[in-house]
């Protein structure tokens, strides 16, 4: 068992750090995805590298940074059968008197449509505020996202400005909208 353990559940859904155990599921559900659907989905992806031995070690490292308090990673589990939907991810960006975090959340896309995103994403960022004692978080979300745009106007978050130059992908500097929920506005 894991020594970071917060785990929250939903009416279909469990979101929790991952486990060993999970490796077989977890890599199922990435062999199962379909072609990518738009600009910002891997879709399938090249999963040979990744052994039992290489997601041991992966959890591992997800406890490591948990416990410094860096980076908490939770898997998206379907409560009535344990599929692996996807995860979500909250990196600590600064502690003190900020108590600020970034945050991403990917469902794999053979699972789109069932609302999945919003039940799992509004899920995690209440644990977050509740267990990681997180006051604001962030998502940086491309300019053109338009599906990870709705899904944070969805939840609450609120747009708040546009970072320049943000983050390198796609071979250059890109620009990224930041939307953001503080812990005394969070809804549901």
């Amino acid at each position: 068992m894991s020594c970071f353990n917060y785990e929250k559940e939903t009416e279909r859904l469990i979101i929790r750090p991952y486990e060993k155990e999970d490796y077989t599921n977890w890599l199922t559900q990435f062999l199962n995805r379909l072609p990518s659907q738009h600009k910002y989905d891997e879709g399938k992806i090249d999963m040979s590298i990744c052994t039992e031995e290489w997601f041991g070690d992966l959890v591992d490292k997800h406890q490591q940074l948990a416990l410094e308090d860096k980076v908490y990673v939770f898997g998206v589990f379907r409560k009535e059968d344990n599929v692996h939907l996807g995860a979500i991810d909250f990196s600590t960006i600064m502690r003190d008197d900020f108590q600020w975090a970034r945050f991403g959340y990917s469902i794999h896309n053979q699972f789109w449509r069932n609302g999945y995103g919003k039940e799992s994403v509004k899920a995690a960022i209440n644990l977050a505020f509740e267990k990681l004692h997180y006051h604001r978080i962030e998502a940086h979300i491309n300019l053109d996202n338009t599906a990870s745009i709705k899904l944070a106007e969805s939840i609450g978050m609120e747009y708040e400005c546009t970072r320049k130059g943000f983050i390198y992908e796609f071979d250059e500097w890109t620009d990224n909208l930041v939307y953001f929920i503080n812990s005394d506005r969070k809804k549901g």
